[in-house]
């Protein structure tokens, strides 16, 4: 019986044998791990040589993959390579600031983000350019890398052209009429003042009417938009002058002609209407009024002490 049981037959039933004596105390893995164990166990595996320091590398590797993925997570990638860059010789040493006369380089700094150790090699020229063009008064600026350790930036400024009250505050503006900043300094109290809606985007074009005539202008105290169709001009000594809703520009002319040659604006008087086309009607001051009454009752008097006399 045993004659007729091949040796290959033998062997397999004597591995059954055994395994189902060990399999009462082994672990039997999960069927995805059957292949690589087998792998593993195959003739000339184990004879593989494993390089030196193989698991000192595998270490070190895990954690710099660790150290960096926490470093993204973060958010201190570009501090940990500005501190690196730096250290290289690419630290951020001089700063050179041109155009700015409204703008003090602290708020350019602080723009930029250059309130600490930082590299020119790190630095964001563009990210840096759109954040001082945040600044109110900022029209256009260039920002320049020169290495090792140099940053230019060229600042281009706004100009302001009149102050323009809206409600209670108070604002610069450009000749276009878009505003600049709220107005916190005395330097510009001598800008042209405008009041009322609509008179920021109209005051360039105002202003033009005055070209001819800078007496009358250094007159004017405050230009007030009226309903936002006509004018009225505020003057230094008290006067308002009532412009037309049509045609200013004659009705300007006009008032300074009669400045000139009657000395209107200067006399007592409390305003001057040119609201209508044929005609200016003359307002007196209650002083004046009360004065002028006074010489007219007076006149009266005279008048009668002499028909008394004749």
């Amino acid at each position: 019986m045993f004659a007729l049981i091949g040796k290959g037959a033998l062997r397999r039933a004597s591995a059954a044998a055994a395994g189902v004596a060990a399999g009462r105390d082994a672990v039997v893995l999960p069927r995805p791990l059957r292949r690589v164990a087998r792998f593993l166990s195959a003739p000339g595996i184990s004879d593989w040589p494993i390089p030196r320091h193989i698991g000192a590398v595998a270490a070190l590797s895990f954690l710099s993959a660790t150290g960096v993925y926490g470093m993204v997570l973060g958010g201190h990638t570009d501090h940990v390579l500005s501190m690196g860059t730096a250290a290289a010789g690419f630290a951020l040493e001089d700063v050179a600031i041109v155009g700015n006369r409204e703008t003090s380089e602290i708020d350019v700094l602080q723009a930029i983000g250059l309130d600490g150790a930082r590299s020119v090699v790190v630095l964001d020229a563009a990210a840096a350019r759109e954040a001082l063009l945040a600044l109110p008064w900022v029209a256009d600026v260039k920002v320049r890398k020169i290495y090792p350790s140099k940053l230019e930036i060229d600042l281009q400024e706004r100009e302001a052209f009149a102050i323009w009250q809206n409600g209670s505050d108070l604002l610069l503006i450009e000749k276009n009429g878009n505003v600049i900043a709220k107005m916190d300094e005395r330097k510009f109290i001598n800008l042209p003042f405008y009041v009322g809606l609509g008179a920021d985007q109209l005051a360039s074009r105002f202003d033009r009417l005055f070209e001819g005539y800078p007496e009358l202008k250094q007159r004017v105290r405050a230009n007030v938009r009226v309903a936002d169709r006509r004018w009225d001009l505020y003057l230094k000594n008290g006067v308002v002058v009532r412009l037309p809703e049509s045609d200013p520009a004659a009705a300007v002319a006009e008032l300074a002609k009669l400045d000139r040659e009657r000395d209107l604006l200067s006399r007592d008087l409390a305003a001057v209407d040119m609201r209508l086309s044929d005609r200016i009607t003359i307002q007196l001051t209650e002083e004046s009024l009360e004065r002028h009454q006074a010489a007219v009752e007076q006149r009266a008097k005279d008048i009668k002490a002499m028909e008394r006399r004749i």
